[in-house]
């Protein structure tokens, strides 16, 4: 499977319902709610999958994008898709691995935007994003979007981060935290 970015680039996906690559119009919507905020920035990708929202973000300008899947095949697509779209003075990197064990290995880094899709029923929520929180991974002047059921919104706000806003696109919810 693959599907088509910014700059009508084509991405690998992987086949099935494994990995949910983000819709074209929720991809599209958040990159107008971030436009401007995008060129230069350092980018991180929770649960990439095959990495369409980290492409977007270097196809974009960011700076420096951060992936991490847990599936060995998703981050493997993820890898080639973003070798495809980086230019020169960009850079990227693949953090294999479980995304609850794993954001540890970005401790004393910070991120102007932060993207964090798990599947819907994972139960990765309430601890993913108090990690984020606890490992100051957000940059003071950040926003965290996080992609949801619009029936489910994560429950947790962690201590120093607000809910700014909350968008719904049909069956996908955004929920966009920053700090308070």
């Amino acid at each position: 499977m693959s599907l088509r970015i910014y700059g009508n680039r084509l991405l690998k996906t992987l086949p099935g319902q494994d990995t949910r690559p983000t819709l074209a119009r929720v991809r599209e919507a958040l990159f107008n709610i971030w436009q401007g905020h995008i060129e230069g920035c350092r980018w991180l990708d929770l649960c990439a999958g095959s990495g369409s929202m980290g492409a977007e973000a270097l196809c974009r300008g960011a700076a420096y994008v951060v992936g991490v899947e847990r599936s060995p095949r998703a981050s493997s697509i993820l890898q080639a898709n973003w070798q495809q779209v980086v230019a020169p003075g960009q850079q990227f990197r693949v953090v294999r691995g479980d995304v609850q064990q794993r954001l540890s290995v970005l401790a004393g880094e910070q991120f102007d935007r932060i993207y964090f899709d798990p599947p819907y029923d994972s139960g990765l929520y309430e601890p993913v994003l108090r990690a984020i929180a606890e490992l100051q991974l957000l940059a003071p002047d950040g926003e965290l979007a996080v992609e949801h059921s619009p029936k489910s919104p994560p429950a947790v706000v962690p201590a120093g981060l607000i809910v700014g806003r909350q968008k719904v696109y049909g069956n996908t919810a955004l929920t966009f935290y920053s700090h308070g």
